[in-house]
Order: structure tokens, then sequence, then C-alpha cells
């Protein structure tokens, strides 16, 4: 893997994606999928879904409205 190898995507109501950030490196990606989730559009409902992907096109992490982490398994047990 490179350093600069992940993405960051968000979703809205409707199920249309998009890129926030693309080919970052993994702590921006994390600090910008929490700044996505934090939000008042996602605490609205605007922003259902924000994903990470790494470089093969992988979700890494995923969020979901009212749910909150739902992937890695072990991250939405926590």
């Amino acid at each position: 893997m490179t350093v600069h190898e992940f993405s960051v995507y968000w979703f809205d109501p409707d199920g249309n994606s998009y890129a926030e950030a693309r080919f970052i490196e993994v702590k921006a990606a994390c600090q910008l999928a929490k700044s996505l989730m934090e939000r008042p559009a996602a605490q609205l409902g605007f922003i259902r879904r924000v994903i990470i992907t790494d470089g093969g096109d992988c979700t890494c992490f995923e969020w979901k409205h009212g749910e909150g982490i739902v992937y890695p398994p072990q991250e939405a047990a926590a």
C-alpha cells in the first residue's frame, strides 16, 4: 500500500455519492470522515452515509445516519 491511497465519500438521502477527498493519507481520511459525521447536515440526515475506501476500492470504514459506525464490526460494537 502507498501512503496516499484512501478516499472519503458521503451519500445523500437519494443514494447519490460525492467524493469529498481522494488519494489522501489514512489519518486525514479518518479526520475528514469524523468531520462529516459530526456536521449539522449529518445530524439532520442530509448526509446519510460516510465511507472510507482504500486504493483497491475496498471499504475500510462505514458510518450510517441513525446507526453509527457499521463497519468494521468491531468498531461498531465498541
